[in-house]
């Protein structure tokens, strides 16, 4: 399947790095502060969301009088910190970015991510010089359940999508990766445990880490 793949694209957060649980303590410091309760379906309402769409959400949904900028600069604040200090690689991830490049194949990563953050987090894990383009949600008004941010990597990289594998973590982007006439893998993680049997039937293929694709290109 990834014989002739031309590029790969990540996404970041669950894919590439441990992180969803950031944005969860986030959600419930946040709301706490404004003496609000986490309700049972929030992540499933938000995770297809953009930062900008999120917030809409949060504006909207626990009526808070603060503006949309300042919603998201104090989860800003607070991510950066994080995104700093404590976010590791999931296993096998940077062996299996400098495989694909010694295979001389082109990648991308398209988050929905700030693009400070985005930055901080791969330089501090050493892998941000790897990759030939990054795309963050600032750059694309849909969310990843389309397949824009995907189509905007692969013209990134001068690439034909149907030549481009897209690795996800997520039901809704592993969806929006497909309509976008991409290979998809999806990777696994606890965050979107409930999903995986969905994310299996929809995607193309699916690992439990990255060490299952070292022989497969």
């Amino acid at each position: 399947m990834l014989k002739n793949i031309k590029g790969a694209i990540f996404d970041m957060d669950g894919t590439l790095i441990d992180s969803m649980w950031i944005w969860e303590n986030i959600d419930e410091t946040y709301l706490a502060r404004k003496k609000l309760t986490v309700p049972p379906n929030l992540k499933s309402n938000i995770e297809h969301m953009n930062f900008y769409e999120t917030a809409e959400y949060f504006k909207s949904k626990f009526n808070i009088s603060d503006s949309i900028e300042e919603i998201q600069k104090e989860w800003y604040d607070m991510a950066i910190y994080e995104y700093s200090h404590n976010i590791s690689l999931k296993s096998g991830a940077k062996e299996f970015l400098l495989l694909l490049k010694e295979k001389s194949i082109k990648l991308a990563l398209a988050t929905s991510n700030y693009r400070e953050i985005t930055n901080v987090c791969l330089k501090k894990n050493k892998i941000y010089n790897l990759f030939d383009s990054i795309i963050t949600g600032d750059e694309v008004s849909k969310s990843k359940a389309f397949p824009d941010i995907y189509i905007c990597a692969a013209q990134k990289l001068n690439l034909n999508p149907k030549d481009c594998v897209v690795f996800e973590d997520v039901l809704c982007a592993v969806k929006g990766a497909k309509s976008a006439g991409m290979t998809v893998i999806g990777v696994h993680d606890l965050y979107s445990e409930c999903q995986w049997n969905e994310i299996i039937d929809y995607s193309d293929m699916h690992i439990s880490n990255y060490n299952e694709l070292m022989t497969a290109i």
